[in-house]
């Protein structure tokens, strides 16, 4: 356990600097008194993520998700509340106690913690072998250097070596205390029947981390000639590594990435580390995988440009174009560039260094029709048919924009090219679209016919109940959480009149009438609310914000970064005025109103019922019904009485 003033410690600093933490994820800019950005949470091309620095929340108003700076790190890192506040003490330098785990401890981690904790030992160990054990200094150090790395470089990246011996990681790890399932889970280990090794033995290692630094996987290069065993082996795919979802090199790349305002993607680990140590950081690489849509948005969380950086092998360009067109269906700005002949990213960048490589980067960079155009325009040139099918592959990378104007700057781009006229182009194009469209309305209407009969009643989908009195109740929750401790004025009580604060007002009034919600976070505010109210020092907002709980939290951050409208207060009136001046009258309005409507629903439910028991000829449940509505009724004509008095008296 971690002490409370510490972890208020934490809360507080990130609270105040939500947006140096975000921006580590995120490309932000600042709109106002606010930051915006692309939603990392769901795909978009038009910013609705927003950071309030004063209120130290975020809020997607394309998704709804929203929370503060630990439930950020929880829902983009898939962290648990400890592990957030833990890594956010280790950013902001606060010392944080806590009891070292034992053996005993680590079995009661979860699955996926495990499984982070065998992945961090493993590169631990495999980087102290690189410089302490006599084969990782004679083999797998003389490797890098051979290979022109520095230190700095090789420290930065946590490279490090797998030993020959069949089984030393796994006996190693095993004596500390980590269990072999993790270490077979994470694809560190291979088991099977009196048989267990390691998977990357004798291997220079790469560790591949998150977004957060963690180590999530690894690749590792075999040390000896053997044609039988893969040059580059790399994890399995585990609960904490998805190889379609990350970029090797992309956690130290990401400030540079925004600084620059571009991502430059190679193929390999060492292209990566030339780059680097040619100074040059906002670099990531594919891994010899083809890239993903996940991939790019990743890169896209950053910045939209991208340079894709080609070696001078034309038959495995030609391989990858198609990575140019996810790229460009995802809204970026791509450039390519083709290396030299015989060049690769690892080898052209050790051989040109930093000022050169950015040089030839700046002055070589081309668009994609270019790049294409190109490439492929010697094997058509007195072929009319092959010339026709690269404009038909050049327009249909076109029409994967989905930004109109940017189609329209690179068709008249191959227009001019290609030698054909901007409305044969456009023709193409919108037959595309038209073929596009046809094909999503298929799978729509497929998606939605029903995958079981219906009498197949075991497999049917489940409805949750909904809450009719979902607006109604928000609305209160808003001035409990916003204004909760703000004092509202003077209540009629059996012992006199007594000052009461929003939040002890609304507690009260709906306790009295023992008004329960069918949404159990409501209900939970209350309840948390009436527990800390009488603490001199509670203030709501900022308790529920910060709240452990992801659910009060997101209630709270989405309640607060709500753009209100004007009330029928202001309205009616036409006066506006300060909304804490305005809490008398608003707050048991909009109290009463809740009341209101449950009545009335009440009401409507029993005339339903009235009408079912006519046509049945209960005249006993009618009778009871009759009653229930004339105390209805009653109920009805007490609130709108009270509509229209004042009932807190300042």
């Amino acid at each position: 356990m971690i002490e409370q003033p510490t972890v208020d410690r934490v809360i507080e600093a990130a609270q105040s600097r939500i947006v140096d933490i975000v921006s580590d994820f995120v490309s932000l800019r600042k709109r106002g008194v606010n930051y915006i950005g692309n939603c990392p949470f769901h795909n978009e091309k038009t910013p609705s993520f927003s950071v309030s620095p004063t209120k130290g929340i975020f809020k997607c108003f394309g998704c709804g998700k929203a929370g503060n700076a630990v439930h950020f790190l929880m829902e983009h890192e898939q962290l648990s509340w400890l592990e957030a506040i833990k890594m956010l003490g280790k950013k902001f330098g606060i010392p944080i106690e806590e009891k070292v785990l034992t053996p005993e401890d680590l079995i009661q981690q979860s699955e996926r913690e495990s499984m982070m904790i065998v992945t961090e030992f493993a590169s631990k160990y495999f980087s102290r072998m690189l410089y302490e054990s006599d084969e990782g200094i004679s083999v797998g150090l003389g490797y890098f250097r051979k290979r022109g790395f520095r230190d700095d470089i090789i420290k930065k990246f946590e490279l490090g070596y797998s030993p020959a011996q069949k089984d030393a990681l796994t006996k190693e790890a095993q004596k500390n205390g980590y269990k072999i399932e993790f270490l077979e889970k994470t694809g560190l280990a291979i088991v099977g029947d009196n048989y267990t090794a390691d998977r990357f033995r004798e291997r220079v290692m790469f560790p591949i981390h998150n977004l957060t630094g963690k180590v999530i996987a690894f690749g590792g290069r075999i040390m000896k000639s053997d044609a039988k065993t893969a040059k580059y082996l790399n994890s399995p795919e585990s609960e904490i590594y998805h190889k379609s979802r990350i970029l090797y090199g992309i956690y130290q790349a990401r400030q540079e990435i925004i600084r620059q305002d571009r991502v430059l993607l190679v193929e390999g680990y060492t292209d990566v580390l030339s780059f680097h140590q040619a100074g040059i950081a906002n670099v990531v690489a594919s891994s010899g995988t083809s890239l993903t849509v996940d991939q790019i948005r990743l890169m896209a969380r950053f910045s939209p440009n991208i340079t894709i950086i080609y070696d001078g092998d034309t038959a495995g360009i030609k391989a990858s174009l198609r990575g140019i067109d996810l790229v460009l269906e995802e809204g970026m700005n791509v450039k390519v560039l083709l290396l030299p002949d015989g060049e690769d990213p690892d080898s052209f960048a050790q051989k040109t260094g930093g000022d050169a490589l950015r040089d030839y980067i700046q002055q070589n960079e081309t668009d994609f029709i270019k790049f294409k155009t190109s490439l492929l325009l010697d094997e058509s040139k007195n072929d009319p048919i092959k010339r026709a099918q690269l404009i038909q592959d050049i327009v249909r990378s076109i029409a994967t924009i989905p930004d109109h104007i940017m189609r329209s700057v690179y068709i008249k781009e191959c227009s001019a090219l290609m030698r054909v006229d901007e409305p044969v182009l456009y023709n193409e194009i919108k037959k595309i679209d038209e073929k596009r469209k046809e094909k999503d309305a298929t799978r729509t209407f497929v998606r939605t016919q029903p995958d079981v009969p219906a009498t197949d009643t075991s497999t049917a989908p489940v409805f949750t109940i909904t809450n009719p009195f979902e607006t109604e109740e928000r609305e209160i929750m808003r001035y409990l959480i916003s204004y909760g401790e703000h004092p509202l004025g003077e209540i009629d009580t059996e012992q006199g009149r007594k000052a009461v604060s929003v939040g002890e007002y609304i507690v009260s009034e709906l306790k009295s009438d023992d008004l329960k919600s069918l949404n159990p976070v409501h209900n939970q505010v209350l309840q948390l609310y009436e527990e800390h109210a009488d603490d001199p020092d509670f203030v709501a907002s900022k308790f529920f914000i910060n709240h452990s709980d992801t659910e009060v939290s997101r209630l709270a951050s989405n309640l607060l970064a709500h753009k209100h409208t004007l009330s029928k207060i202001h309205k009616r009136t036409g006066i506006v005025k300060e909304t804490e001046e305005l809490l008398v009258d608003i707050v048991p309005r909009v109290v009463i109103e809740l009341k209101w409507k449950m009545v009335k629903v009440r009401f409507e439910q029993c005339c339903r019922r009235l009408k079912k028991s006519e046509e049945e000829k209960d005249d006993a449940a009618m009778l009871l019904l009759m009653q229930e509505m004339l105390r209805l009724q009653n109920a009805l004509k007490v609130i709108s009485l009270q509509q229209g008095e004042r009932t807190i008296i300042y």
